[in-house]
């Protein structure tokens, strides 16, 4: 499964941060007029995730939860006692099923009788592992991780402990309001763009409002990690690098230089463009890194961890370090950088083309 972002520095000199520090525990910040930001708490090294109230009249459209452990639903409960007692939620808006975006959702669809808005790949995910979180540990699970080169006990632990923090949900409703790239959400006195992006998740929301230059980035876009990229065992050949690139690409052209970034996690920033271009070329030197580890003897996904990831991994950090290497050698296959090895052990390796 995808999951948590790997840490990539961006100098400061190259964006623009209109608040120097985040919201303190429990309270908000006024990003834009009618928008507050707030941060959660997350239980990982990355140790928050942001929250976006957006006026939206008789109350606020609420974009993105926290988890659905004790700890956030216990951070929610000040809020719906206070806050959200007079201007209640009127609609929530998942930008994707991660649990650190969606996980509260069922707990403040109980407390709150509102829409949820997600893309319809984002809640069949999120759904499916709600429904059927045992699925986690199923043999194709194991197999994926096995074939790749993963010893037998780290695959143990990385399908068994790794996996944890996708349970961490609070539920889903059994209906929910579809949202697509292209459409227009109107809230409040405002329109947003839908934008979606692949590569992080597999149909990630994004928000564009055009009238007041502002980009309600989720995961995609952030100024000092870059998302987890990576290969999932359902689909163990598919190329999501290929799919954030292009998105990356895509968010350059379509979407102005000078609109202010307020993403999933980090700080609000002005930069999108010159942060994108950071992107692309943080992954291009991970390529390299990987094409340079295959030019001296085929390697395995497995093999190719330490060549990216230099610090001790534990089983929640493993499973994401093999994932996006795997997807750093799903793209370059396909770019004709990389081919497949035969050999005896029946592992799969790569090598330098």
């Amino acid at each position: 499964m995808q999951g948590k972002p790997s840490f990539l520095g961006s100098s400061p000199a190259n964006l623009i941060f209109p608040h120097g520090s985040p919201p303190p525990p429990g309270e908000t910040i006024e990003v834009a007029p009618g928008i507050l930001w707030m941060q959660l708490a997350l239980p990982f090294r990355l140790n928050h995730v942001n929250i976006y109230f957006i006026d939206d009249g008789q109350g606020w459209a609420l974009v993105d939860t926290g988890l659905g452990d004790a700890a956030t639903l216990r951070a929610w409960q000040p809020l719906v006692d206070g806050m959200l007692r007079d201007r209640p939620l009127t609609r929530i808006i998942a930008t994707h099923f991660h649990p650190d975006h969606v996980g509260a959702a069922g707990f403040l669809l109980r407390q709150f009788d509102v829409p949820l808005y997600m893309a319809a790949t984002e809640y069949l995910q999120s759904l499916n592992i709600h429904l059927d979180p045992g699925a986690l540990e199923a043999e194709h699970y194991r197999r994926f991780y096995l074939e790749h080169g993963l010893d037998a006990e780290t695959t143990r632990r990385v399908v068994t402990s790794g996996h944890a923090y996708l349970k961490l949900t609070s539920g889903l409703p059994p209906t929910y309001h579809r949202i697509v790239a292209g459409d227009v959400i109107r809230i409040g006195g405002r329109e947003f763009d839908v934008l979606t992006g692949g590569g992080h998740s597999p149909e990630q929301v994004m928000l564009r409002c055009r009238g007041e230059k502002l980009f309600l980035g989720a995961d995609q876009v952030m100024a000092k990690i870059s998302p987890n990229v990576s290969v999932v065992a359902v689909d163990p050949e598919g190329d999501p690098l290929g799919y954030y690139l292009r998105s990356l690409n895509a968010l350059k052209t379509e979407v102005p230089a000078d609109v202010l970034v307020l993403p999933g996690h980090n700080l609000p920033f002005f930069g999108l463009q010159v942060r994108a271009d950071e992107l692309i070329a943080h992954h291009r030197h991970r390529c390299a890194l990987i094409r340079e580890a295959c030019r001296k003897m085929p390697r395995s996904g497995a093999e190719l961890i330490p060549f990216v990831f230099s610090l001790k991994l534990d089983p929640h950090q493993t499973g994401f370090a093999f994932s996006e290497v795997l997807a750093h050698v799903n793209y370059m296959l396909r770019q004709g950088e990389l081919r497949p090895v035969a050999t005896a052990d029946g592992i799969g390796r790569v090598e330098a083309a």
